[in-house]
């Protein structure tokens, strides 16, 4: 269970990015609350979360929709449970 150096941490933060104020406010959040301990496990779930379209991410960011698979997985329900609570 690796950290993430500071060059890693830079480049999710870029691939956090989001066309939709809301998204970035949601995952800024939990980034700024969680980043020093996201595994690369994390790191991998957060980057498929990403390739959703960012209407359909805030739709599950904001609990109206659910995860679909492939991505309703354990990790990823964690990790969208944390930024629902942010």
């Amino acid at each position: 269970m690796s950290r993430l150096t500071e060059l890693e941490r830079a480049r999710l933060r870029w691939r956090a990015r989001r066309g939709l104020l809301e998204n970035d406010l949601i995952i800024t959040r939990y980034l700024d609350r969680y980043e020093t301990q996201l595994t690369d496990e994390d790191v991998t779930a957060l980057t498929q979360l990403f390739e959703l379209g960012d209407n359909d991410l805030l739709d599950v960011l904001l609990a109206r929709k659910e995860l679909e698979a492939p991505l309703d997985t354990p990790r990823l329900q964690a990790i969208i449970s944390r930024m629902r609570e942010l």
